[in-house]
């Protein structure tokens, strides 16, 4: 079983003012020092246990890739350590160092014996690792005619041959087609299953939410959160317009979940129901009930421009359904201050038992990353219950009938 520990890590790059400053602190007398430090991680500590599933999120540049080289041992750290225990097998980059000459074949014996396989058991494995790869013959050309897809399913498929105890993998997945990113990330939940700790970096909201069991968010090179994925993704998507000096709260709901809310506060969202088609307040909905979202919105500035978003998402806080009144054609201009506004939002709940929550935001125009007035995930708890549907599973409702025909059988 595979577990990481990583201590107080920091990682420093020196940064020179003139191109000679580097051969200056060479030869200066007592080493005097030319240089000044650019940290690009500082003072990163967490414990992943063994079997645990972990992923890291953050803007480009917050020293996400930086943090797993040192972990893998690919970068040494300036400050602090880390700690692995079991089997490692790491995915950060493109084709893992495959030679753009060798033949996929070579490059994977090359590969896997990085990743402490024998030539034996290379062998042993090369049948299947081709079957996964699935890139026919090219497995006997030159790595430099493959597809950067093509690299990724070689490089996984090595690196997954045997079950490794800890697997770590960057964006890299990202750029496989359609069809090998459920087969990979099919692998990784079998290897959850077994028991194998997962690190990845992701910024694919769905993956880390139905994958992790926890979540890391940096920022700036820094460990800004960390705790379950719904909730730290709710964060980082606030952080995404940071810019705008808006104010970004968490709470706890009722139901243990976390609340998060973000926004500059030009308009805000003052009170999100649920009814029933009479108007009548709910929160125990009957799967295919009609509904009605109602979300009353204060205006508290004068403002140029008004779109609400709202939505639906499950008890994992992945988004089932939601759009906005910029799509719809309904978005509102001149809007004044002191001015209220209730929308409804009249829907059918075709949707499977459980746990949901709505979603709601108040922006300038179609997404929040130009102006926020106020981001609310988590505002409104409701429960879907099946009282009349035949049985079925998932998250969608949808009336299906089935024909049944008999054929003659051919003599």
């Amino acid at each position: 079983m595979g577990s990481i520990k990583v201590r107080n890590l920091g990682k420093a790059y020196k940064q020179y003012s003139t191109r000679w400053g580097r051969l200056a602190e060479w030869i200066s007398p007592g080493k005097k020092s030319h240089h000044a430090l650019k940290w690009v991680i500082e003072e990163i500590s967490f414990d992943i246990a063994a079997g645990e599933s972990v992923g890291i999120i953050g803007i480009n540049g917050a020293g996400k890739s930086t943090l797993l080289k040192m972990i893998t041992g690919t970068t040494q750290p300036t400050t602090g350590s880390v700690m692995l225990t079991g089997r490692v097998a790491a995915l950060l980059e493109l084709g893992m160092g495959f030679h753009p000459d060798f033949t996929g074949r070579q490059n994977a014996y090359m590969a896997g014996q990085l990743l402490g396989y024998s030539v034996e058991e290379i062998t042993r494995l090369m049948p299947e690792i081709e079957s996964f790869a699935d890139i026919g013959d090219y497995i006997d050309q030159p790595a430099r005619v493959y597809s950067s897809g093509m690299q990724v399913r070689l490089a996984f498929s090595v690196a997954t041959a045997i079950r490794p105890d800890i697997l770590i993998v960057d964006e890299a997945l990202s750029v496989g087609d359609a069809y090998f990113q459920h087969k990979s990330f099919e692998r990784i939940r079998e290897f959850r299953k077994q028991g194998t700790t997962l690190l990845i970096v992701s910024h694919d909201k769905a993956a880390i939410q139905a994958i992790c069991d926890r979540a890391i968010l940096l920022n700036a090179g820094k460990l800004a959160m960390q705790g379950e994925p719904e909730a730290v993704m709710d964060y980082y998507n606030a952080l995404l317009a940071d810019h705008q000096k808006q104010n970004v709260t968490q709470s706890t709901r009722p139901d243990g979940k976390v609340k998060t809310e973000s926004g500059t506060g030009e308009a805000a969202i003052e009170q999100i129901s649920i009814c029933d088609s009479s108007g009548n307040p709910i929160s125990l909905i009957a799967v295919g009930q009609k509904i009605q979202i109602k979300i009353l919105v204060l205006v508290n500035e004068d403002i140029e421009g008004l779109v609400l978003g709202c939505g639906i998402k499950d008890r994992l806080g992945q988004m089932v359904f939601g759009t906005n009144t910029f799509f719809t054609g309904q978005a509102l201009s001149g809007a004044k201050k002191g001015e209220r506004y209730l929308y409804t939002a009249s829907c059918d709940a075709n949707l499977g038992e459980g746990s949901y929550s709505v979603h709601s935001s108040l922006v300038l125009n179609q997404s929040h990353v130009e102006k926020n007035y106020h981001w609310v995930d988590g505002g409104f708890v409701f429960q879907v219950i099946n009282t009349d549907k035949p049985h079925f599973v998932g998250y969608c409702w949808n009336e299906i009938n089935f024909d049944i025909e008999k054929l003659e059988e051919h003599t």
